[in-house]
């Protein structure tokens, strides 16, 4: 049994309806509207198990879904392409890949925006102007507007793991000392 498979027809899904809404968003001029959902919708998500548990479930009816979804997505004030996008959504019964949906959507507007994210773990927390440093010099380097998710993974030990789309730069004091220690069994 393949287990991506899932996955791929989840993702597969949540991209049709991504673009529908991405367009229709687009179209009204309101990609700053459809940003602000994303992010509501996300922090929703993270915050409240009712909700995550109304999407996956396949307990809920598609009138309780229909209701329920009405019911958060009105008082949220999200955009109109939004709340149609996800009343069709909980019509079709295809709510449990509103997460994927969300990362799409965010990929989306990110790409029209001429924005990348840039992805940062490290050793110690950054402070506001280091962050600020790094931003400007990966937009120096990609030429686009770069926002960074910052994590600290203190066993880097020192220094920091930056992945800006396919490229990869690992300054961490861990992958020092694991290329020394490589290089000393090639020697010995």
């Amino acid at each position: 049994m393949d287990v991506s498979e899932p996955a791929s027809i989840s993702a597969a899904i949540a991209g049709r309806y991504a673009t529908a809404i991405f367009e229709l968003a687009q179209e009204g001029r309101g990609l700053d509207a459809l940003e602000a959902d994303v992010k509501a919708l996300g922090e929703a998500l993270a915050a409240s198990a009712d909700l995550r548990d109304l999407i996956a479930s396949p307990i809920y009816t598609r009138p309780q879904q229909e209701a329920a979804i009405e019911a958060v997505a009105k008082p949220m004030g999200l955009s109109l392409p939004m709340q149609n996008g996800l009343a069709l959504m909980a019509t079709k019964r295809r709510l449990f890949v509103l997460p994927q949906l969300l990362k799409q959507l965010s990929a989306l507007i990110a790409e029209a925006k001429g924005e990348v994210t840039a992805d940062v773990t490290s050793a110690a927390p950054l402070s506001a102007e280091q962050q600020q440093a790094l931003s400007a010099a990966l937009a120096q380097k990609s030429g686009k507007i770069v926002k960074l998710n910052v994590a600290v993974d203190e066993s880097l030990i020192g220094g920091m793991i930056v992945r800006l789309g396919s490229q990869m730069i690992d300054t961490s004091v861990r992958a020092k000392l694991a290329s020394l220690q490589n290089t000393m069994k090639e020697v010995g």
